[in-house]
């Protein structure tokens, strides 16, 4: 059987990075603006957040496929 892994920080279980950094980067740096190290971070916390209300209005209306429109 497989172990389960933890995470980075003694098994606290945080958000997978589920955005390109590079690409964010990329994109602000085109505005003529810097990054901070930690934009990476608060801007996947908050993808995440939009992906689970998204999740939900989906199960909500009884179905099993997430659509652009419940973002």
């Amino acid at each position: 059987m497989a172990k389960a892994k933890k995470g980075a920080k003694g098994g606290n279980k945080k958000n997978e990075i589920v955005i390109v950094g590079s690409k964010m980067k990329d994109a602000i740096r085109s505005s003529g603006c810097n990054v901070a190290g930690d934009a990476i971070e608060f801007l996947n916390e908050k993808v995440h957040a939009m992906i689970q209300g998204a999740v939900k209005r989906a199960q909500e209306n009884g179905r099993k496929t997430v659509r652009g429109y419940d973002f």
